[in-house]
């Protein structure tokens, strides 16, 4: 795996379909992404596209196939490296022509980067010798970005054989999905996110893949999706103890992200960042020596230089942003996630629902109760999942039809795991509710929140559906999409060149609106939920719960002071933007100050 990385940011995982094949739309052009290996049945649906459009043989893995499930995704793993590899070698094969994949490539990079102003330089030169060597020395340096792998480690049902036999541990969901990537034959980096899961990291620890080779090389690598400090370095210890290095912390905002949302308990992403900025070296001190230990063990030699990168996602909107974290807090990347879902180039979306995040009010976005995870997840008002949910929960029979089940966790009613999102459980849910003698608007507002959960399931894997049928298929699905709501501010329908150039400040393609730091919105995200959250929770207020928001509305006063001195230092923006910040950081510490917080009896 290079880290020769031409490009400063990637992009995130985006629920399941829509990057799903972003590496067959981006890679070529030296683009990291992440796509989601969870739906393997959307997986096999890509796999069979993609091996006809490109003349590869496909032969269908059944689930009555032995560890078809792991077969299915390294199979398309392998079919999506095949394809950015032939993608690749085109482009090094191209002219250097208006229009062509070669110019567009170097175009795209940023202005800083040695290719970048080779390139310009080989455009200026009039010697025709020496621009044909220059053109042979970019030819040279082109590399494709990475086709790193997302797995929710929550998400590890048990499964079943054909003969209905429960199958070992090793079958799980989560498992299996790591056995894929580890049995492909990428060199890429598989995103833990979503918290511990011993079982999934005593296995990543024996995969040999893991390992480093004899060169001390990583094939395979690790990266961790975190929201604070304290927990990267709990989940990196247990990690290397088990002899599985993490190459990168990724940190993400807690509440302005997309897709679920992991609130912290009140901490900022700026203090956040200082703290791994700070910590940095202390975590190669403190791992590498039982990272050795571990590897020891195992007849392996620790790598004398181990790979450790710190990089940063959620709510970037603007290329002085982008600078700032890359240079204030010293992270070595950033992703841009939701606004690549306004890039056709780079996305798998369909296009009503493209359309409606293109037009879509700041006020549409919101956090909702949809997920059947029962953790929150960002949404947007007037997507035809949320439309589906409603007029089903207007008919006798709410909910869906549970056919894939990687959401399957409750069991209040039935012995086995059961969705929420089910027709099964809110028929049955519904029924209890009813039978409880609840105050009318009580039992209304209960109701509601029951028939909320929508099949994520079906409704992120439709575009990957939709736009590969035609007819009546396409009038069977409905989407959901789980946006961060820093995209309210993003105005349109972008070109792949023009989203780049937007993170490199070289176009701009936010709305003529307002738009604050993305510091103070992430603060306004944190005051918001800490309001819903006490009201949320005052039937059942207690002394745990008072501690708590204490705790909390702690930590946001210390995010806000690490702002207060923070402002002063955004040199690349102008004194007036410092004064509005300065301005809506003091209103929404009023704001935090009047939150009442009550006292338990």
């Amino acid at each position: 795996m290079s880290d020769s990385r031409v490009h400063t940011f990637h992009i995130p995982v985006l629920g399941l379909a829509f990057s799903i094949d972003t590496p067959v739309r981006v890679a070529r052009f030296g683009i990291s992404s992440v796509i989601s290996i969870v739906d393997d049945m959307l997986i096999e649906h890509m796999r069979k596209q993609y091996a006809s459009l490109y003349g590869e043989p496909y032969i269908t893995i059944t689930v009555r196939e032995k560890d078809y499930r792991a077969r299915r995704i390294a199979e398309y793993l392998d079919l999506l490296q095949r394809i950015v590899h032939k993608q690749v070698e085109s482009i090094k094969a191209s002219a250097f022509e208006t229009g062509s994949d070669i110019v567009k490539y170097f175009t795209m990079l940023p202005d800083h980067s040695p290719l970048k102003v080779l390139y310009n330089k080989m455009m200026a030169t009039e010697d025709a010798g020496k621009k044909l060597e220059m053109q042979s020395e970019l030819r040279s340096q082109i590399v494709a970005g990475d086709i790193d792998v997302n797995i929710m480690t929550k998400l590890d049902k048990a499964n079943i054989g054909p003969n209905m036999e429960l199958l070992a541990a090793e079958f799980n969901d989560a498992l299996a999905s790591l056995r894929g990537f580890a049995l492909s034959v990428l060199c890429s980096s598989v995103v833990l996110s979503a918290g511990l899961n011993q079982r999934l990291f005593q296995y990543i620890g024996q995969r040999p893949e893991f390992l480093p080779n004899k060169e001390g090389v990583f094939l395979k690598k690790v990266i961790l999706k975190v929201s604070d400090y304290r927990s990267a370095f709990v989940q990196g210890k247990m990690l290397a103890k088990k002899s599985v290095w993490i190459s990168e912390y990724r940190i993400e905002s807690g509440l302005n992200c997309g897709g679920h949302v992991f609130p912290t308990d009140g901490h900022l992403l700026g203090p956040i960042l200082e703290e791994f900025q700070k910590n940095r070296l202390n975590i190669l001190a403190e791992l590498q020596p039982i990272y050795a230990a571990a590897l020891a063990e195992k007849g392996v030699t620790v790598p004398s230089s181990l790979p450790l990168r710190i990089t940063v996602q959620g709510g970037i909107g603007t290329a002085a942003e982008d600078l700032f974290l890359r240079n204030h807090y010293q992270v070595d990347g950033t992703g841009w996630g939701s606004p690549f879902l306004l890039v056709p180039e780079a996305t798998n979306i369909d296009e009503p629902t493209r359309q409606l995040l293109a037009n879509a009010k700041k006020e549409d976005y919101y956090t909702s109760g949809a997920s059947p995870l029962g953790v929150p997840f960002n949404n947007i008002r007037g997507s035809s999942s949320e439309i589906q949910a409603r007029e089903r929960s207007l008919t006798d029979k709410p909910g869906s039809v549970c056919t894939k089940k990687f959401l399957v966790s409750n069991t209040e009613f039935t012995a086995e795991p059961i969705c929420t999102a089910s027709r099964e459980y809110q028929a049955l849910k519904i029924a209890q509710l009813k039978s409880q003698n609840l105050p009318p608007d009580a039992l209304r507002q209960k109701i509601a929140s029951v028939v909320e959960k929508t099949c994520l399931c079906e409704d992120l894997a439709a575009p990957g559906i939709i736009n590969s049928h035609e007819g009546t298929v396409r009038n069977k699905r409905a989407v959901a999409v789980c946006p961060g709501p820093n995209l309210a501010y993003f105005s349109k329908v972008a070109s792949l060149e023009d989203m780049v150039g937007h993170i490199y400040g070289r176009v701009q393609l936010l709305k003529e609106m307002h738009r604050p730091n993305i510091f103070i919105n992430e603060l306004q995200l944190y005051v918001d939920y800490m309001k819903n959250e006490i009201q949320k929770r005052l039937e059942k207020w207690n002394i745990k719960e008072q501690k708590y928001f204490d705790a909390y509305r702690k930590n946001l006063q210390e995010g806000i002071a690490h702002y207060k001195e923070l402002i002063p230092k955004l040199i690349e923006e102008t004194d007036s933007y410092r004064e509005t910040m300065r301005d809506e950081l003091f209103t929404l510490e009023e704001e935090l100050l009047a939150i009442v917080i009550p006292s338990a009896a």
